[in-house]
């Protein structure tokens, strides 16, 4: 006999609340398709029984390879509430990194959406039960079909500890393999009811999928959004002229995005003050003086969240303060650019030097930002050890450096480890260079981020070559993007000696001081 006076929390939980309050309300939206949110939970029991009936036992891992599609969706509940551990795989890896990370989570099913296979044909898929997504959503798709063998009837839950694992998000470390995340049942829960509050979502809220859903479960939104029986817009890739139409023929309320998303809707064509006031949390990077200007003039109001995989995503707010509302723009836009301090379902964030003290908080001292509480991810699968580098001292190092304020909020200044976020994406230097140096004519390289408009930062390569031997920028770089994604690949190659200290340790300070030269922080994207 279970405690009177505790239930397990489980984002699962959103779900059947919301279907026995809400039955008839619209669940998901996706294009023609329309599924209430009495549909929605028959079709997340379907997938949690067929997935039981195909031999899925308790911690099984799942992966999907989906786009924001409904199937990936109905995955964050079916897959936890049938026992097993989603794992969600980023669709722009490499089929090498996929199959990776196939391999390293042990997925015993993997769901792939039909324009995404070639991305696994690669892939060692013996042991691994296949299901084609065509998103048709009608019999003929493997997928439905897997489902209409399932049963509308929801599962016994084999949930006993609410600090079980619910998802692995695998992230890309500096040394260039990916590390599996591990979210726990209760950290998603809170997690997700943290986003309700800070983004202010209610029974009203309909929420565009326009951020990955791989990533970090789409920052909780997945369940979220269902927790106030919100409406979820799916769609198959960002597209600035989509995302307009909309905002308008769905009454948009809240979406999240890079700036580079945010960029390209305010200099869209489409592009008119909307009727309802949209919220859109925008993370890492501050957004920029025009850009708050062109959102407001947009009836668009931004939120500016940060965070990592490691914190299921954003874990600290830039929570507005009224008084502000009286100041000049561009001074509205510098306060606007701190990361601000934890969720109210997270603890405080902070910023201490190597012997973890806390740093004086006046805005030019600079430390390592620290978290702890609900919002830490439980570790990093089948990696003690890396676990025990990045909990040292009893709290999460992020390796991202900051400023504390007077007023309590952090600012950060640069990353202690040499990850290039682009557009959103995490860019290891290292696995970048180890690419480099198997081109036959190259002796070393170094990768260091450079500012960009558009992504915020890109990857540039320094590159010398052996003796003799000859080599082109573009061949540099197409030799990349035929053995590492396309994105990872370095946008510009420049040739010649290296600095290096008296040990002979390459200088990679020295390479960024130049590129970054007249910018006023070293972090531009995210």
């Amino acid at each position: 006999m279970g405690k009177v006076y505790r239930t397990e929390l489980s984002p699962v939980s959103f779900l059947e609340r919301s279907a026995y309050i809400f039955p008839d309300k619209t669940a998901v939206v996706h294009g023609e398709r329309r599924y209430t949110y009495r549909e929605f939970a028959e079709r997340v029991n379907r997938l949690a029984s067929r997935l039981r009936d195909a031999g899925l036992e308790k911690h099984d891992r799942v992966a999907f390879l989906c786009p924001n599609i409904p199937a990936e969706l109905e995955a964050h509940y079916a897959v936890p509430a049938a026992g097993g551990i989603l794992v969600a795989i980023n669709i722009r890896l490499s089929p090498d990194e996929i199959g990776y990370i196939l391999e390293h989570s042990g997925a015993k099913f993997l769901f792939v959406d039909r324009e995404l296979e070639p991305l696994v044909e690669p892939s060692d898929l013996s042991g691994i039960e296949v299901v084609r997504v065509d998103d048709a959503g009608e019999p003929g798709d493997p997928y439905e079909d897997f489902l209409s063998e399932g049963s509308p009837e929801p599962v016994e839950s084999w949930l006993e500890d609410e600090e079980e694992t619910i998802s692995i998000n695998y992230t890309s470390g500096t040394t260039g393999r990916p590390k599996g995340v591990m979210y726990t049942h209760r950290g998603a829960y809170l997690n997700a009811l943290g986003e309700v509050i800070e983004t202010g979502m209610s029974y009203d809220t309909t929420y565009l999928w326009t951020l990955p859903m791989f990533h970090c479960n789409g920052w909780c939104f997945t369940w979220g959004v269902t927790a106030v029986a919100g409406t979820h817009v799916c769609l198959r890739k960002v597209d600035p002229a989509v995302i307009w139409d909309l905002f308008r023929s769905e009454g948009v309320t809240h979406y999240c995005g890079a700036p580079t998303v945010q960029v390209g809707l305010v200099n869209h064509e489409k592009a008119r003050p909307l009727e309802q006031e949209v919220t859109a949390a925008i993370a890492g990077a501050p957004p920029s003086p025009t850009l708050l200007a062109q959102l407001g003039e947009l009836n668009i109001r931004p939120i500016h969240v940060y965070g990592l995989t490691e914190t299921y995503g954003p874990i600290t707010v830039c929570a507005w303060h009224e008084e502000w509302d009286e100041l000049p723009p561009e001074e509205q836009a510098r306060l606007r650019a701190r990361q601000g301090q934890g969720y109210v379902t997270a603890d405080l964030v902070r910023v201490v030097d190597e012997e973890m003290n806390d740093v004086p908080q006046d805005a030019a001292s600079m430390g390592e930002v620290v978290m702890r509480g609900n919002n830490v991810m439980k570790g990093y699968f089948e990696n003690p050890e890396a676990t025990d580098e990045a909990f040292k001292g009893g709290w999460f190092h992020s390796g991202d450096i900051a400023v504390w304020h007077p007023d309590g909020y952090i600012e950060l200044r640069d990353r202690k480890k040499d990850i290039i976020i682009s557009g959103g994406e995490n860019i290891s230097t290292i696995e970048v260079e180890q690419v480099i140096v198997k081109h036959p004519a190259v002796m070393e390289a170094a990768v260091v981020a450079i500012p960009d408009e558009k992504w915020g930062e890109r990857p540039k390569a320094f590159v010398t070559l052996k003796p003799g031997r000859e080599a082109t920028e573009e061949e540099i770089i197409e030799f990349c993007k035929q053995h590492i994604a396309r994105f990872k690949a370095p946008d510009a190659v420049e040739f010649g000696e290296l600095p290096k200290t008296s040990t002979g340790k390459v200088q990679k300070y020295v390479l960024r001081e130049k590129e970054w030269k007249g910018q006023e922080k070293r972090i531009k994207g995210n």
